[in-house]
C-alpha cells in the first residue's frame, strides 16, 4: 500500500506554483497505484492547474 498522502483540495496559497508542484509530485508514484485511484490524483492536479491558472496575474 502506498504511504504517501493523497493530494487534497487545492489551496489557496500565496504562490500557486508551489501548489501545482505539490499536486504534478502526487503523480510520481501513480505506476504503484491501483487504476481506479488514478482519475482521483488526475483530477487533484487538474483542479490545482484550473486554481493557478485563475490567478496567472499574481504568479
Amino acid at each position: 500500500m502506498n504511504d504517501q498522502p493523497k493530494p487534497g483540495p487545492p489551496r489557496q496559497e500565496t504562490d500557486p506554483k508551489a501548489g501545482v508542484a505539490e499536486a504534478v509530485a502526487g503523480l510520481d508514484d501513480l505506476d504503484d497505484l491501483p487504476l481506479s485511484e488514478h482519475v482521483e490524483r488526475f483530477d487533484a492536479v487538474h483542479t490545482e492547474l484550473t486554481v493557478a491558472l485563475s490567478s496567472i496575474d499574481k504568479v
